[in-house]
Formats: C-alpha cells, sequence, structure tokens
C-alpha cells in the first residue's frame, strides 16, 4: 500500500502517519532508524519503500539498538533516533536507556503501541509505555493524532539536546500511524544554544588570583559535547594548569598527548582527595566530574580546595560542593569568552604560570616512563611463563600501541580500561569513549553506531567476556552493515571488577577463602570463535602477548568486521 494516497478537499496531500513520521526526520536531517520491528512498528517498516535516503539499522535485540543510536549520537554528535517494539522491546532497552540518560545523549526514543482502538480489551504487546519510559527519559508523551506527529517530533529533537541533554520518548500507537493526514510538516527550527556565561570577569579575576600550580582543571564530558578541547588546553596553558579527567568518564575529552594532560581521576572518594589535595582549587569544566563506585570515608574534596565550575546545565553548579562562583553557559563560546579575560590578568605573571605547566609536563613525562618501565618488565617476565598467562595491563599496552592514536576506542573492558586511559597518547581530543552509566552491554553496539556516526569510519570496540554476552547481536548488525568495527574481547573468564570490589571489604568471607559464588564464565567456557562465526564475523584468539599486536594490526586491515579475543590472566 502506498504512503501517499489522495488529497483532501482543502488540497492538502493525504498520507498514513508513518509517512508523515518519516518526512519530519528527513527535514530534521536524520539518517538512519535503530530498530528492530515488531507488528505494532509495520505501518513504519512499509513507509521506508517511499523515503529510500532514511536507512534502517537493524538490531537483533533492543538493548543493542538503543546501545547503537547512543554511540551514533555520540560520534556524530546529533541526536539518534530509534523506534522499538511494544511494552516488552521498550523494557528490553531499558537499562542502555538509563545508560544514555546519565551519559546525556540526545536520543529521540520511540516505540509502537498497540492500536487504540481495542487498548481497553486488553490486547497482546500492550502496556503504559509513557509510565514505562519516564525514568529513564527527560519527558514521555503517546501521541494521539498524526496531525501532532510534526509538532511532538521537533519538540523531541529540540529537547533532546537542551541542556541537559538526553533521551526523550514517543509512544507511536499503530492506528496513529495509519490514519491519513494532510498535515504540514513545516521546517525546522534554528536554535543557537553557545549561551556565554555571565560573571566571567570575576571568574577570571577568581581564577588568576590562584597561586600558579595550585589550580587544577577538570575536564567533564560536556568538554566533548561543546567540541571544546582547544578551548580547555588554551585557558590550561595560560593558567599553567594540570587538566584531569572525570573519575568515571564518558569521553575524555581532552588530547591525551598534551603535555599538560595528567590522566582520569580515580573512582574512590579517598583517591580522588589525595589528588585533589596538591591544590588549592579546582576549575571543573561540565558537572558530576567525581563519581565514586564504593563507598569510602570522607568526601572526594578537601575542605581547603575550592570549587569553580562552568556548565550548561544549572543543576550541577554547586550540587555536591560549595561553590564561590561558578557559571551557567557554553563551555566553548563561555572559555571563548574568559579566555581574553585570563591572558591581561595573568601577563604579568607568564613565566611563573609557564614554569608551573612546565613541572606538569615533566611529572607527566616521568609518569609515563615509568609506565613503560614496568610495561618492558612485565613482558619480560611474562616471557618465561606459560603462553596462555597475559597480564591485563600488558594486554592494555599492547592494544594501544596496535590500534596507534587516529583510531576511535569505545570501551567496556572493565579489567583493562585503567590502563588503557593510561596508555593513550593521542592529539585527537575524541578518540576514546567509555560506559559511563555503568550498566553493561552498552560498549559493543554502540562501537556500531559510532561507525556509522563516523562516516562509516574504522572503531575498535575493548569489551570484557562478561560484558559481550549481553549484546553479542552487535556483531550480526555489524556484519549486516559491512563496518569495519573490530571487537576485541578481553577474556579472563570470570566477573574480575567485582572479585576485586569484594577484596577490598575486610569482612567478606569470599575474599578470605578465596571463592566467589556465581562469578566464574566457566563449565562451560564460551567459544567467542564460534560466536563470532555464526554471526558473519571473522574472529582470531590470541594466548601470547606477542602476538596480540600482529593480530589487531591484520584485523585492522580487514574492509568488514572482526573479532580478536585476547586470553587475559584471572584475578
Amino acid at each position: 500500500m502506498s504512503g501517499i494516497t489522495g488529497v483532501d478537499t482543502a488540497g492538502g496531500q493525504l498520507r498514513r502517519g508513518a509517512a508523515v513520521l518519516l518526512e519530519v526526520l528527513r527535514s530534521e536531517g536524520v539518517d538512519y532508524i535503530f530498530g528492530n520491528p515488531g507488528t505494532t512498528e509495520l505501518p513504519l517498516i512499509d513507509a521506508l519503500l517511499e523515503i529510500p535516503d532514511v536507512h534502517y539499522v537493524l538490531g537483533l535485540q533492543e538493548a543493542s539498538v538503543v546501545a547503537m543510536a547512543d554511540g551514533y549520537a555520540q560520534a556524530a554528535r546529533k541526536p539518534g533516533f530509534l523506534n522499538l517494539h511494544t511494552a516488552g522491546g521498550l523494557g528490553h532497552g531499558l537499562g542502555n536507556l538509563l545508560n544514555a540518560s546519565v551519559s546525556q545523549t540526545p536520543l529521540v526514543v520511540t516505540a509502537g503501541q498497540q492500536d487504540s482502538r481495542h487498548t481497553i480489551s486488553d490486547p497482546l504487546l500492550f502496556g503504559d509505555l509513557v509510565q514505562i519510559a519516564r525514568p529513564a527519559v527527560k519527558w514521555a508523551q503517546e501521541v494521539a493524532h498524526a496531525d501532532q506527529l510534526p509538532v511532538l517530533l521537533r519538540r523531541a529533537f529540540h529537547d533532546s539536546t537542551a541542556a541537559p541533554a538526553g533521551p526523550v520518548f514517543l509512544s507511536l500507537p499503530m492506528d496513529v500511524m495509519e490514519e491519513l493526514s494532510a498535515v504540514d510538516i513545516g521546517a525546522p527550527s534554528q536554535i543557537n544554544r553557545q549561551a556565554v556565561a555571565g560573571g566571567l570577569p570575576e571568574l577570571a579575576r577568581a581564577l588568576a588570583g590562584i597561586a600558579p600550580g595550585r589550580l587544577a582543571i577538570i575536564a567533564g564530558d560536556e568538554v566533548y559535547g561543546s567540541d571544546a578541547a582547544a578551548e580547555v588546553a588554551a585557558v590550561a596553558q595560560c593558567l599553567g594548569a594540570p587538566v584531569y579527567g572525570s573519575s568515571w568518564p564518558s569521553r575524555i575529552p581532552f588530547a591525551t598527548a598534551h603535555p599538560l594532560w595528567c590522566g582520569n581521576l580515580p573512582t574512590q572518594a579517598t583517591a580522588i582527595a589525595q589528588t585533589l589535595g596538591a591544590y588549592d582549587a579546582i576549575f571543573a569544566l561540565g558537572g558530576k566530574s567525581l563519581i565514586t563506585i564504593l563507598y569510602t570515608e570522607g568526601p572526594a574534596l578537601p575542605a581547603s580546595c575550592a570549587v569553580y565550575q562552568m556548565s550548561s546545565d544549572v543543576r550541577d553548579l554547586g550540587r555536591t560542593f560549595w561553590t564561590p562562583l561558578s557559571v551557567v553557559g557554553d563551555v566553548r563560546a563561555s572559555l571563548q569568552a574568559l579566555l581574553p579575560e585570563l591572558q591581561v590578568l595573568t601577563q604579568g605573571r607568564a613565566a611563573a604560570y609557564h614554569a608551573a605547566g612546565e613541572r606538569v609536563a615533566a611529572q607527566r613525562m616521568q609518569h609515563k616512563a615509568q609506565a613503560m618501565q614496568a610495561m618492558q618488565a612485565m613482558q619480560a617476565m611474562q616471557a618465561h611463563r606459560s603462553d596462555a598467562v597475559i597480564h591485563p595491563s600488558v594486554a592494555a599496552w599492547e592494544v594501544v600501541r596496535a590500534v596507534g592514536p587516529d583510531i576511535a576506542i569505545v570501551d567496556e573492558a572493565i579489567a583493562t580500561s585503567s590502563d588503557v586511559r593510561l596508555f593513550l597518547e593521542s592529539a585527537w581530543s575524541a578518540q576514546y569513549s567509555f560506559l559511563r552509566g555503568g550498566a553493561l552491554g552498552w560498549g559493543m553496539p554502540a562501537a556500531v553506531g559510532a561507525s556509522l556516526g563516523l562516516g562509516r569510519e574504522r572503531v575498535v570496540s575493548l569489551v570484557g567476556d562478561g560484558a559481550a554476552l549481553y549484546s553479542p547481536q552487535a556483531l550480526w548488525t555489524a556484519a549486516h552493515e559491512k563496518l569495519p568495527v573490530t571487537f576485541v574481547v578481553m577474556n579472563n573468564q570470570e566477573y574480575n571488577v567485582l572479585k576485586n570490589f569484594m577484596r577490598q571489604q575486610k569482612d567478606y568471607i569470599s575474599a578470605r577463602e578465596g571463592t566467589y559464588p556465581a562469578m566464574d564464565i566457566v563449565n562451560p567456557s564460551i567459544d567467542y570463535q564460534a560466536l563470532a562465526r555464526s554471526m558473519g564475523v571473522p574472529s582470531t584468539k590470541v594466548t601470547r602477548a606477542a602476538d596480540i599486536a600482529p593480530a589487531l594490526e591484520a584485523a585492522l586491515a580487514t574492509d568488514g568486521p572482526s573479532l580478536v579475543e585476547i586470553v587475559i590472566a584471572a584475578s
């Protein structure tokens, strides 16, 4: 059945609601719909035949679909659009929808709903989609008529990108998708959200009043969202200030090869406080940069350390720690306005700030040299041990070395993630992304979406063996779309991070006895080679550290997807 069916009495063009939806998507610049269709999505699937420039990316499970759209939106720096299937499909996707919410990824999430004319009889697949979605999105609404589609869809695109960015949800009843409408879809509105913060002269005086070497900058995820890496570097150089990343980041939004980059903060409050105790103040760019995992005694910020913040999200300012001054505005636009003020105020002490920056750079180089010496010593030691034992740090070192500085990395391999971030050395501030939300099953499909968002460029997906089992369906989509995604499975056959957490608790019996119920993925072991091949992805297995780089280099030279399994030491 054609989406265009006739002309109404007023001369407007009649078409089904599904066709109206696709017209709006095309006008909003949507290239991809990420989805897994069911009966309630059939009108949309049929209407796609008339809009060939909107490509439907098929995922085999809704959790993977959400993460694909998340990875795409982050890489493309624009909202991702996805379509789920009724209450069950929305429920499947909720874990990764919560990840997207925590990561503040702009997504327009839709789900097919049962025909509203028979919901009173409790039909199969019916559920209150708005209530199911509401805890994980900025707002949720059901479309009542096809004529509402243009306004509600454009509102969804705008609100998903407004600070704080995040997912929004629309329920699409099947009868609305089939309803005939002559509605005019209008045109997209242009909204400039690059507001410059107020109070910048006062902020500049406060920052310039801190002694050289006593201020630290924290580059939060919002730096990536506003594309402000160059501005952060300029401010850091002006003040001779070290730049740290968030403790649990979505991105590393700063060039890891920059001499002022000092790595990501630790994830325990006591360790964060120890790091920041060397400074009189921090300048936090973006919110929620001091995320902790397990509780430790005391706050993450020493009482002697003042907090200055800049964020487009007013809710993050002064949320946890007292601040003498924080400002609301787009990070990039506001830093561009702040920098001239700082340059004037610091001009007379330029030599002192330069010396402070030189000390930071020297400490960074020393730290890198020590890490490289440790890797060389560990590799030499492993040369005399069993081929089947690769230390996680060595695996991380070899992978980063083989991947190089110019290929995007999507990381969900928790056992090696800290080492991977330590070893990165790239001038590209957008190279690395990570599981910000914490719910496993994001990484592999996010890498698929990231490749699409980067114009089908090469992406490396680092994933733990446990995380890989949450969303292996991403392998099939990568093969189906012929995407150059290299999946690297760090396999230690256990939930390593959970065992490590238990070891930190002195009173846990498991730690004393070395027995950890429900934390080993054995008996039977997973055959990742067979799993990859079943999804159409060629694979290889590595058990020696010396073979990691050659295996990865071969995989990276292929046109399509590939999988490299690296057997790393268990705890």
